[in-house]
């Protein structure tokens, strides 16, 4: 299946490793090279900048999602393609998923883990069927997909870890999914 639109779920901060940094621009790179709408936060700051601004500089298309609360705090981006003002965070998580064909997991916080655990969700309960990668930029999401596994050790899980999410090592690998 041909993926039209990926919603990536990252950071507003850069963290401590510029890997992260350069493998979100390379991220919004190759999505505008094939033709993929990036869906993402809305944010000017952090990595969630580096996806737009990768996606921009090769003529892509990109659609950010924020809420009011957010339009000082994450200095939303002034330069993309298209951006969409929402009441609050559950709205914004809501387009988000509305406008994604597949979701994509980048480093990040709080925010970034709340968007995974609802998109992983909603697959669960097969409210969607939309692919979701999680990119271990750096080891970045080591201890997390350790714990996913004990989740499904511990019969937690309702079908394997490999059938809900496909874990990536690096950028390249993300191509042979979405092209």
């Amino acid at each position: 299946m041909k993926i039209k639109s990926l919603a990536v779920f990252c950071g507003s901060k850069y963290g401590n490793n510029t890997i992260y940094k350069n493998d979100a621009k390379l991220v919004g790179e190759i999505a505008a090279q094939n033709n993929i709408t990036i869906i993402y936060g809305g944010g000017g700051a952090g990595i969630m900048k580096e996806v737009a601004n990768g996606a921009m500089s090769k003529g892509g298309k990109v659609i950010g999602v924020i809420p009011k609360l957010l339009l000082d705090w994450e200095h939303q981006h002034k330069e993309i393609t298209e951006l969409i003002v929402v009441d609050d965070m559950h709205s914004r998580k809501k387009k988000l998923y509305e406008l994604c064909d597949s979701a994509l997991i980048l480093p990040g916080g709080f925010g970034t883990m709340d968007e995974l655990f609802e998109m992983l969700t909603w697959n669960q309960l097969s409210i969607h069927n939309k692919k979701i990668f999680i990119l271990n930029s750096g080891g970045f999401y080591n201890n997390l997909i350790e714990h996913l596994y004990q989740l499904e050790k511990e019969s937690f899980l309702y079908n394997k870890l490999e059938d809900r999410i496909t874990i990536l090592s690096n950028v390249p690998e993300l191509t042979q999914y979405i092209v």
